[in-house]
């Protein structure tokens, strides 16, 4: 049985040089959100066999690095169109162990494989350039070589696409890698090696541990010398830590962390256009997205016009298993997510927050929180200051675009801004002034396997996706050649 037919598989274990190897530290389940039930069990690896994946990673780097361009490219290409082909498969795999909707995980998979069909055509387009030096003894010559082993850990909320961001330009790259994902959500990670596997890529190139918990075991692969990047998708707590435990060895670091999206309406703007956009930016995958609308800010003119129009899509708002096609807002990942999101409404309700709404879950067994939008919040709430990473939409209120901009870049955070308006001229004078790595104008999706992802200020380093994104797994090399 394939990790593709997981939903009817007991148990999965790490992967490590090409082959499935029994884990050696106990399991753990992974558990449908929608209904409590397990899924499946995954065998745990421990210190040493996360160890034996580095080993097996460095044993293929010369071999990897030295494949053609052009070859990882082919090989890259064929995982394409595997995912395509799999498409509705990994799609209710996706469903099944992380909750989001169809609709959403349908979106994901062919977002996912966006990234293999992008780097395959990237992996013979990495740019060098040869030019005379200042003094005209010698030519200088610019290459770029692939680092070395990478360590990728990715998280729960996106299980393909965050994994393919960081494998495609590693790949592309000639780095070999050992991937750690999260273990609420480990077998789409599994179904996409095996996809990797039959599209070409060697024994050892492409490793799995399943470390639980992970400290000790990330501790020590960041610690071996072999290991020469780290990326790494979570909240801005953890990178903390993995970028101090790279820093002994100077490890490559890529740390795409948390946010606390703006999402402004100008006075001018089509409040039908902003309310879909809210809906998007809000809603999709639950709300669990670093690049979720986490605070609503609206301009005083057109605030209770919006608010209506916004509370009226959430009533219209279905809550459901996310396999049902009418479902627009699935369950939350785990209990532990369903209760975290649950105290911060608690919390802020005990603040003076009201609870303008919230539509009504279906019950039972599964982790469901209701749509949920809030006003009368204090500036200095605590809520403001959190990633909420669920359904609820904090609305608050400015007068002058000055004011607007003031509350939007009131955080560490810095990953990305939204802001709607009627004048681009006055919408681009906004998302300047916003202190974000990325702004959507007039739109509530950012994210492109051809534009670069990242963020700034406590959001984190480095780049993902277009040209930029392979970059973080290369090297430059700057070569001085005799002039004649």
């Amino acid at each position: 049985m394939t990790a593709l037919g997981a939903a009817a598989v007991a148990t999965h274990v790490p992967y490590i040089a090409g082959r499935w190897v029994d884990g050696i530290a106990g399991e753990v389940a992974v558990v449908d959100p929608a209904t409590g039930e397990p899924l499946a069990t995954v065998r745990l690896s421990d210190t040493a066999q996360c160890l034996g994946a580095v080993d097996a990673a460095a044993a293929q780097l010369d071999a990897w690095s030295a494949t053609a361009p052009a070859r990882r490219g082919e090989i890259l290409r064929r995982a394409y169109e595997l995912m395509v082909e799999r498409a509705e498969e990994l799609a209710v795999l996706i469903v099944r162990e992380n909750g989001k909707t169809i609709h959403d995980a349908r979106g994901e998979v062919a977002y996912a494989a966006e990234f293999f069909r992008w780097f395959a055509h990237g992996a013979d387009r990495v740019r060098g350039d040869m030019r005379r030096s200042p003094g005209g003894t010698n030519w200088i010559m610019v290459s770029h070589q692939p680092v070395g082993v990478a360590l990728l850990i990715t998280p729960w909320n996106f299980p393909a696409a965050m994994v393919t961001r960081k494998l495609a330009p590693a790949l592309a790259a000639g780095c070999t890698v050992v991937v750690k994902p999260s273990l609420e959500t480990p077998l789409t990670t599994f179904a996409l090696v095996e996809i990797l596997a039959e599209a070409g890529v060697p024994p050892g190139v492409v490793n799995v541990v399943t470390p639980d918990p992970p400290g000790e075991a990330v501790a020590a692969m960041l610690a071996d010398r072999r290991v020469r990047a780290l990326s790494f998708t979570g909240s801005t707590e953890v990178g903390r830590v993995l970028l101090r435990a790279a820093a002994d060895n100077v490890i490559r670091s890529s740390l795409e962390l948390g946010g606390n999206a703006p999402f402004l309406v100008l006075d001018d703007a089509d409040l039908g256009e902003a309310v879909a956009g809210l809906l998007v930016a809000k809603l999709r995958n639950g709300g669990a997205a670093c690049t979720a609308a986490n605070r609503v800010l609206l301009q005083a003119g057109i605030a209770d016009e919006f608010t209506a129009l916004f509370t009226e899509q959430l009533l219209r708002t279905t809550v459901g298993n996310g396999l049902d096609e009418s479902t627009r807002l699935g369950p939350m990942v785990s209990a532990v997510e369903l209760d975290r999101v649950t105290g911060y409404v608690r919390a802020a309700a005990d603040e003076g927050a009201r609870v303008v709404v919230g539509s009504a879950g279906p019950g039972g067994a599964g982790h469901f929180h209701p749509a949920t939008l809030l006003t009368g919040l204090d500036p200095d709430s605590a809520l403001l200051r959190r990633e909420i990473f669920g359904p609820v939409a904090p609305v608050l209120t400015f007068v002058t675009v000055d004011d607007g901009v003031r509350l939007a870049n009131a955080t560490d955070a810095g990953l990305v801004g939204y802001v709607y308006s009627g004048s681009l001229e006055r919408a681009l004078g906004v998302a300047r002034r916003l202190e974000s790595g990325m702004v959507g104008v007039n739109r509530g999706v950012v994210s492109d396997p051809g534009a670069p992802f990242g963020g700034v200020k406590h959001s984190g380093l480095g780049r993902e996706g277009s040209e930029e994104g392979i970059h973080e797994f290369l090297e430059t090399k700057y070569v001085a050649v005799p002039y004649h």
